[in-house]
């Protein structure tokens, strides 16, 4: 245990060595470029469900965050393996530039495939923002110290979210939902200029870079047909060939990526890193909590809106409770693990804590408290502050310091995978339950017969209808012929009553599946071997550029 320990204290000393002051502000800049993305998911998530009613997008509510998470999981490893060989600063600077001009052109979106189509050209930005700005924290901080600026990053993610739902909210519902986009510009202006001036023009020496382009594009072709077929599920069966043979096609494709990836020099993901114990079972973990913590700030905002009527400001502040939790967890985990070097009971509770989070928020229904369902998202915050950092921290600590942008750019391509996967399967199991419940709930509620009939045979189209924020009651007048709609108006309060019960309950389903995913991530963490971080000895860092 001595001579391993020594050989990651080696591998954990920083590799650049810079005053104090220009490393302060290199964490400056970087932070403002995480700010930036993670400001960007909650602002967008808060104002979604008007978004995709005015574009008449419900159908496909959950592609406008797929296909961000799918452009940056791609995006990711490979501004990973270039951020290595050319150094972070240019990388960086592209990365916030692309953001910015899909930002740009979400705002301007007139349909809602336009609006996926650039939210995807968004997620090329933020491919790099999240790995590459994690590896310079890698660069500047030995291990005994990263686990404080990790913790801050939890803090910022926190922040953000803070703050993002507030202004979406506020946004959308005064100058309109597009500002929502219109707004990063002025921030991304000011994450640009700090990173110019900050960091440095240098880079590590080496070969010409040899980029697994091929593979990458093999992983492009594994993911989108077995994410448009678990999308597609919501309005198909498992046997109909746009379901599951786009999933069969796509699994085959997937073996052919790890085949490919074990033959190439230079993979896009380094099959030799699963070699290592302690980076292997955090992937697998990241993978499994993603899935988990995504379900939760897709769906809670959305639950808010449609069931509890509340405006998109109101549904912004509703769920500050999770983000309360998340800020205190990640923050004060940062420091545990930097005064101790301990991280496994911490990454264990953590993933526990977030399935009984999970677990308190499957039983959420129509009728629910406000004050209880903000206990419920408070312990769910909890459980999810820690579990990024943490992580991190572990796959930093693991790798020599010339891999830390290809693990740390790995890492967080499983964490986008596992987000991106998660998102279709709990947006396929609230399409499917709710077609399944809204029968059901209706014939509960004593309705004449024609009434529960005429809303049963709606099939998807129902989705589409009745999922949509604004005044249920007078969306299903004005839906009725002229000639119905006063033999049918004193049914109205019950149908909605039933819809709410119906919609939340299939909101509920979904996180059922994050129980899931979190016990699965508590699993494997048992098998992690925690190696204490320590600071590493003066003659141990390396000098040698490695940054811009």
């Amino acid at each position: 245990m001595g001579r391993l320990s020594d050989r990651r204290t080696h591998l954990s000393a920083p590799l650049v060595t810079l005053d104090p002051r220009v490393r302060t502000q290199i964490v400056v800049g970087v932070m403002l470029g995480l700010f930036l993305a993670a400001l960007d998911q909650t602002v967008v998530g808060t104002a979604l469900p008007r978004i995709v009613t005015d574009l008449h997008g419900n159908d496909i509510y959950t592609w406008a965050f797929t296909s961000y998470l799918l452009t940056a999981t791609i995006s990711g490893p490979i501004y990973g393996k270039l951020s290595d060989l050319y150094g972070r600063r240019p990388i960086l600077l592209f990365a916030v530039a692309v953001f910015l001009l899909g930002s740009l052109l979400c705002g301007v979106s007139q349909e809602m495939w336009q609006l996926v189509a650039f939210r995807g050209l968004q997620g090329l930005g933020a491919g790099a923002l999240f790995p590459v700005a994690l590896a310079v924290i890698g660069d500047l901080y030995d291990a005994s110290e990263r686990g404080k600026y990790q913790g801050l990053v939890g803090a910022v993610f926190g922040l953000s979210s803070l703050v993002g739902p507030a202004i979406g909210g506020v946004i959308t519902d005064t100058i309109g939902w597009h500002w929502v986009f219109f707004v990063n510009l002025p921030i991304g202006a000011a994450v640009f200029a700090v990173i110019w001036r900050t960091l440095p023009r240098v880079r590590a020496s080496g070969t010409a870079p040899r980029i697994d382009y091929l593979g990458a594009s093999v992983l492009v072709a594994a993911l989108v047909p077995i994410l448009i077929g678990l999308t597609n599920k919501q309005s198909g069966n498992w046997g109909d060939l746009t379901v599951g043979g786009l999933i069969a096609v796509g699994l085959v494709i997937s073996a052919v990526f790890v085949w490919l990836e074990l033959r190439i020099a230079d993979p896009v993901v380094p099959i030799r890193l699963f070699t290592n114990r302690s980076f292997t079972i955090s992937v697998i973990a990241m993978f499994m909590a993603s899935m988990a913590f995504f379900t939760p700030i897709v769906f809670l905002p959305r639950w808010f809106q449609v069931v509890g009527g509340a405006t998109a400001t109101q549904s912004g502040y509703q769920i500050l409770a999770l983000l309360g939790g998340l800020i205190i967890s990640a923050t004060a985990s940062g420091q545990i693990v930097a005064r101790t070097g301990r991280y496994k009971l911490l990454a264990l509770a953590s993933t526990i804590v977030l399935a009984i989070g999970l677990w308190l928020l499957s039983n959420l229904r129509a009728d629910t408290p406000l004050p209880l369902l903000w206990f419920w998202m408070f312990v769910t915050g909890i459980g999810v502050g820690p579990i990024f950092s943490v992580f991190t921290l572990v796959v930093q600590g693991a790798v020599p310091q010339r891999q830390i942008g290809t693990a740390t750019s790995s890492l967080t391509l499983f964490q986008q995978i596992g987000g991106t996967v998660g998102l279709a399967i709990t947006g396929t199991i609230f399409g499917t339950r709710l077609l399944e419940e809204l029968p059901k709930q209706l014939a509960a509620s004593s309705l004449p017969p024609q009434v529960v009939a005429g809303f049963s045979a709606g099939g998807s189209g129902v989705l589409q209808q009745l999922s949509g924020v604004g005044d249920l009651g007078q969306a299903i007048l004005a839906a009725a012929p002229p000639e119905a709609r006063a033999q049918l108006a004193p049914f109205v309060p019950d149908i909605v009553a039933a819809i709410h019960r119906a919609f939340s309950l299939a909101i509920a389903s979904t996180f059922v599946f994050g129980i899931f995913a979190a016990v699965v991530a508590a699993a494997v963490v048992l098998f992690l071997r925690e190696a204490p971080a320590q600071a590493p000895a003066a003659a141990d860092r390396v000098g040698s550029p490695a940054l811009g």
